[in-house]
This record gives structure tokens, sequence and C-alpha cells, in this order.
């Protein structure tokens, strides 16, 4: 399984990104899929997790802000991220859980003060 992620980029603090990642096989409802960050120094962190369109994780970090979206059809997750402080920049990684755990390529967002 591939992930490709899009999306990452140089915002303004108090801006808005949107990041999006396409698998590479079909992924159904119950697959959990969504994005980890790493900030440089720091672990990999949940950011944002759906499985179904009920069953959705946020980190406390960024709820209110993030708003994460899937669309199986398409085999796409988006993350929709306002509001964007300095502490958000990191690489942002797609996540998708399928047996194993795939991870992409990541994606660089920073957040200038």
């Amino acid at each position: 399984v591939q992930l490709q992620a899009f999306g990452g980029g140089l915002v303004q603090a108090g801006g808005s990104l949107r990041l999006s990642c396409a698998a590479s096989r079909m992924i159904f409802s119950f697959d959990p899929m969504g994005w980890y960050r790493q900030a440089p120094g720091k672990q990999r962190e949940l950011v944002a997790v759906s499985t179904g369109a009920s069953d959705i994780t946020y980190a406390d970090s960024v709820k209110g802000r993030f708003t994460i979206s899937r669309d199986n059809v398409k085999r796409t997750v988006w993350l929709q991220m306002n509001s964007l402080k300095s502490k958000d920049t990191a690489v942002y990684y797609c996540y998708l859980r399928f047996g194993s755990v795939y991870w992409g390529q990541g994606t660089l967002v920073t957040v200038s003060s």
C-alpha cells in the first residue's frame, strides 16, 4: 500500500492549509486512516484519525481548529487546518492501518509567527 500526501507549505500564523492523502488501494470505513506529525526534536504524535464517519479522534491541541474528512471511494483523507499556530510546525504523515501500518512520505507544514 502506498500513501501519497500533498498540501504542505509555509503559512502565517492564523492561516489555513489543507492536506490530502491518497491511498493506492481501496479503503473501507473501518480502516483507521488519518494524520500524525513530528516536530523537530520531538516524537511523532497523533493529530487526527478517522475510523468511519462518527469515530474520529483528535489531539487535544488541534480540537476545534483541525477537521479530518475522508472519501472511501476516492481513497482519500483530508486534514483541514485552520487557525494555525507556530507550534503546529511539523512534518505531517498520512497513516493507514490495514493489517499493518502504512505511512506516507510526509509533508512539511511551516507556520511563521
